[in-house]
């Protein structure tokens, strides 16, 4: 359909679902329904208000462990988001998108790569 390719038939199986609108999984507390059970498992952590993920630097917490990850960045001062045109730095994706499109002029779906960066963060 889209040209994806995957080594695991599980995962072309989840993949597939996209183009399917197939939502197998769903939220017992509000009837939302979801792709992946990964996906239910994030979203129930609204309903139960609980936030696993906590910062060792000031103490905040998170529902999502990415989320703490990228919170992070604001104690590290990691920006590994880089605009190729000037070379200018930011912590997150979202940022250098909005930062390509106002100075650039750029509109963008494709990927953005990430600076991997040795750290304890990383």
């Amino acid at each position: 359909i889209c040209g994806a390719q995957f080594n695991r038939p599980a995962n072309l199986k989840t993949h597939l679902r996209i183009h399917s609108g197939e939502k197998p999984y769903k939220c017992e507390m509000c009837g939302a329904r979801f792709v992946q059970v990964a996906h239910l498992r994030a979203h129930v952590l609204i309903h139960t208000g609980e936030k696993p993920y906590a910062c060792g630097t000031c103490g905040t917490h998170f529902r999502h462990l990415q989320t703490l990850k990228s919170h992070l960045r604001i104690h590290t001062g990691e920006k590994p988001y880089h605009c190729e045109q000037c070379c200018v730095h930011f912590r997150h994706k979202s940022q250098l998108r909005l930062h390509l499109r106002q100075k650039h002029g750029t509109v963008t779906n494709t990927k953005i790569r990430y600076q991997v960066l040795d750290g304890p963060y990383a």
